[in-house]
């Protein structure tokens, strides 16, 4: 996001393998302390949670403090059979299914795919 041709915060989708079912792995959000506390962070996350769901993806996992998150879906239950590939508290280890049992049966490790969306790989050919 934008004011005045200064970039003030950004919040990024990865596409991920979770456990065997695809997955976008949320994070970096970012906001520049000066906007920080004026719903900046939110508007953010429920931008790119509409995309995703708009582009038919099932699920989205992040590793973020649960009070912030929790309010827009997001729980450690969607993530209990999930491990991510370094050290991370568990509580913080969080899952949002977009559509209703996307991450049923995933179990195992969280790994990258290298899939770019469409917007970044005809950005990339460009």
């Amino acid at each position: 996001m934008k004011d005045g041709g200064w970039l003030v915060g950004t919040v990024r989708l990865w596409h991920v393998e979770a456990g065997g079912v695809p997955a976008l792995m949320l994070g970096p959000l970012a906001v520049d302390r000066a906007w920080r506390s004026q719903g900046l962070g939110a508007r953010l996350m429920a931008e790119a949670l509409e995309r995703a769901r708009e582009l038919g993806h099932g699920a989205v996992i992040l590793v973020g403090d649960a009070p912030f998150y929790a309010p827009f879906g997001f729980s450690r239950r969607a993530t209990l059979g999930l491990q991510m590939p370094g050290p991370v508290e568990e509580e913080r280890f969080l899952g949002l299914e977009l559509v209703g049992g996307a991450l049923a049966g995933a179990r195992g490790l969280v790994r990258p795919t290298g899939a770019f969306a469409p917007v970044e790989a005809a950005l990339l050919a460009a």
